[in-house]
């Protein structure tokens, strides 16, 4: 049983946010940094049974800017 799943946070370009595990194949997304919190934790119950259910889940956001030069 793994104590700690990743997943890769993006905004999505129609806007809100998309979430990508690392290593499993869970997607979800959300419209507000509350709603993908809450949308991974569901994610993440629907694809475990609760023995195997990671305990910690892990959100690295990403998020790019663009600066001219």
């Amino acid at each position: 049983m793994a104590t700690e799943i990743i997943f890769v946070v993006e905004e999505s370009p129609e806007g809100g946010f998309e979430a990508k595990a690392l290593g499993h194949s869970i997607y979800t997304q959300g419209e507000t940094m509350q709603e993908i919190r809450e949308a991974t934790k569901d994610a993440v119950s629907c694809h475990f049974e609760e023995n195997d259910r990671p305990r910690i889940i892990r959100l690295h956001w990403v998020k790019d800017e663009l600066i001219a030069v």
